[in-house]
């Protein structure tokens, strides 16, 4: 698991806004118009494909009981400490990592997805999408989200990603009113009991916030904020949940995919004591190997930390996410080779997952091997927006001797990261370098622009 963009935070872009056309840069200033608040603070999005592939399979059966494709909704976790949940747009949903480990089961967390994803479902983000146009300030996490889809050429996904993450930056714009909410309940309990989850873990989940109302708004938690909750709310929710009669469902799969997500989650963001006081080396579940594997790797304790992942792997050979998490462990202890291996058993059994080929990639240039540059470039075109694989990709063209793509890379780094000045030092590098009027050449040179505009602005 890894921390991505945790920018500082970014002058205002008004005038320039209007002046753009191309789609990257577009995407850029629709966000960079606003600055940087809820990641100003050291908070940070969390990457691991273990992780969101298990939020995926607990969302998955809501998803399609709304009659939302599950494969168009993306949800990412924030490190922080609170609880919140809020959807950007129609196609992502942001949970806070607070919220996740405050979770006792998988039907609680899936109560809060269900309503989320009401809120997508019954239409509710098109006011907030309008009011973040006016707005002054929004979360560099949009940043990320907006120009990885317009990189992947779809300038109307990128558009949408900003103003979406705009109205999710701040509680404003999150917030919902009195009937949304009420529409979100009754249609979340709804897709509850047609999957057979009980729906009462949502009226759980809501008596977790009684009484924050009373709080000052700096001791609330975000949730109760963008989420009104009042008496009559909670009532609501209760009587309408005892409504329901859930069919039947085996728990299995998502009391499976919500321990190992909160598990791996936890392993990471808490001090490996904590964990390892809490998970004997006797257990030798999934979830209990991954965490001491985690655990222990970053005590560190490497030959500790190798049986354990090793342990895992052999009782499930066909898990992509347990081979990408066994890469990092052998990269990040100094085993470049067993990386290598680990890494393209991962790639092979999910090779169309960005992450998990950004590892591979990241594996093959630290062993000098001549498929790195391939390899990191398949992992670009599914994921554009991951600074770090920027990093690694412009290493691998510079081994290669491409100074001008390497100059790009680096420069879409540093406009993920929000640093345009340095973006304009190295896009201007690539205009110089790259062919004139290629792909790579407009998008440079669009940068550049970019980072003169945000100069002038400051």
């Amino acid at each position: 698991m890894h921390r991505l963009w945790n920018p500082e935070s970014m002058p205002a872009q008004t005038r320039a806004l209007f002046r753009i056309v191309h789609p990257l840069v577009t995407a850029i200033f629709l966000l960079l118009t606003l600055s940087a608040t809820a990641f100003a603070q050291g908070r940070s999005l969390l990457r691991d494909p273990d992780i969101e592939h298990g939020l995926k399979e607990l969302a998955r059966p809501l998803i399609a009981t709304a009659g939302l494709n599950p494969a168009r909704i993306d949800i990412l976790v924030i490190n922080d400490d609170r609880m919140n949940a809020f959807v950007a747009n129609d196609r992502l949903m942001v949970l806070h990592s607070g919220l996740i480990m405050r979770m006792d089961s998988a039907a609680e967390l899936q109560a809060v997805i269900a309503h989320e994803v009401a809120h997508i479902a019954n239409g509710h983000l098109a006011r907030r999408q309008a009011n973040a146009r006016a707005a002054s300030r929004v979360s560099a996490i949009g940043l990320a989200v907006g120009l990885a889809a317009a990189l992947a050429g779809d300038a109307r996904a990128g558009s949408g990603a900003a103003l979406g993450i705009a109205s999710g930056a701040n509680n404003v714009f999150l917030g919902h009113t009195r009937a949304e909410e009420s529409s979100a309940d009754a249609s979340g309990l709804r897709y509850m009991a047609e999957v057979g989850i009980d729906p009462s873990a949502m009226v759980t989940v809501l008596n977790r916030f009684r009484g924050q109302e009373a709080l000052s708004a700096s001791r609330q938690d975000a949730y109760v904020r963008s989420h009104p909750l009042t008496r009559d709310r909670l009532r609501n929710v209760t009587a309408r949940a005892g409504g329901f009669t859930p069919r039947d469902y085996d728990p299995a799969v998502a009391d499976y995919w919500f321990n190992r997500t909160k598990g791996k989650l936890s392993a990471f963001l808490r001090n490996p004591s904590w964990t390892l006081r809490r998970v004997k080396a006797s257990d030798t579940s999934d979830v209990g190997l991954m965490r001491r594997a985690v655990a222990l790797h970053r005590k560190p304790d490497p030959k500790a930390a190798n049986r354990a992942i090793e342990a895992l792997a052999a009782k499930r050979p066909k898990d992509p996410y347990v081979a990408e998490l066994q890469g990092q462990i052998y990269l990040e202890g100094g085993s470049v080779s067993k990386a290598v291996n680990a890494y393209g058993r991962a790639a092979s059994l999910a090779p169309s997952n960005g992450l998990i080929l950004a590892g591979y990639g990241r594996a093959l240039l630290a062993a000098n091997h001549r498929d790195a540059l391939k390899v990191l470039r398949r992992a670009r075109d599914r994921d554009p927006g991951n600074a770090r694989l920027l990093r690694d990709l412009a290493r691998s063209f510079a081994a290669a001797g491409d100074g001008g793509n390497a100059s790009l890379a680096t420069a879409e780094r540093y406009v993920l990261l929000g640093r345009m000045n340095d973006a304009g030092i190295h896009a201007g590098r690539a205009v110089g370098l790259l062919p004139r009027g290629s792909p790579g050449w407009r998008r440079a040179d669009e940068i550049v622009a970019a980072s003169r505009r945000s100069g002038e602005d400051r």
